[in-house]
């Protein structure tokens, strides 16, 4: 009996064309999914951070969260808290008794301090109190002696970066005396100098780079008939500014 090899008809090549095509797409498409998924897992970060108020108590029971990342943790009893997000993340603060803050991921951001605004009423100390956040004896003290301390100054680097986030419509920029300058209405020619002037604790100043935002009490930019009583030198805005040394 003779034994013939098996005929290869077209539709078996095509099948076997076939075969080898997905063979080939599975051998590629592997890694690519492993380097995705490792490419996914390394734009995570672990960002830690502490709470306080008045610049003095950690706050507990606080929730933070990461809006990209959707991830979300309550602070300890020291304020503290490690959270999971992603680069460029946005970081939410919660407390029913304290304003929402928002705060975006920089690249250096390993650890952060963040002062919370309370937000006084007095259903708002009773929840304070009850909710974990503040002892009695700490909000008492806190209400009584460190009313200048209820601010989120502290939370910026220098009172540049301070007016930016807080005055939107007004520009940080390089000024002509050099260094960086308030500029509250514009610059209306390139000969024209329109920085502001600067007024602190009541006493007018060329710069006021050398004002530590901890420091500050109060800070207000004045235009139009708000910077009138400050004479025609005012014409351009007056960034008013009220430190703690005024009071001591």
């Amino acid at each position: 009996m003779l034994w013939h090899h098996p005929r290869t008809y077209p539709a078996d090549r095509r099948n076997d064309k076939k075969q080898n095509h997905y063979e080939m797409k599975r051998f590629f498409m592997v890694p690519l999914l492993v380097l995705i998924t490792v490419s996914a897992f390394s734009q995570t970060r672990v960002i830690r951070g502490r709470l306080t108020a008045f610049n003095r108590y950690p706050v507990e029971n606080v929730e933070v969260g990461a809006k990209k990342a959707k991830s979300s943790v309550l602070t300890d009893s020291l304020g503290e808290f490690t959270l999971v997000c992603e680069e460029k993340d946005v970081i939410q603060i919660r407390g029913k008794v304290f304003q929402r803050m928002t705060r975006r991921v920089q690249p250096d951001d390993d650890y952060i301090r963040v002062n919370l605004i309370f937000r006084d009423t007095p259903k708002n100390r009773q929840i304070a109190t009850g909710m974990g956040y503040l002892s009695e004896e700490s909000l008492a003290y806190a209400l009584t002696h460190l009313e200048d301390e209820n601010n989120d100054f502290c939370n910026y680097t220098d009172v540049f970066s301070l007016i930016r986030g807080k005055f939107p419509g007004v520009q940080v920029r390089a000024s002509s005396a050099g260094g960086e300058g308030v500029f509250i209405r514009g610059q209306k020619s390139l000969l024209e100098d329109t920085e502001a002037i600067y007024v602190v604790d009541g006493v007018q100043v060329s710069d006021i780079n050398f004002v530590n935002p901890c420091e500050m009490v109060s800070i207000d930019v004045l235009k139009d008939a708000g910077a009138a009583i400050y004479g025609a030198q005012a014409a351009n805005g007056v960034v008013v500014i009220e430190t703690k040394a005024k009071n001591q």
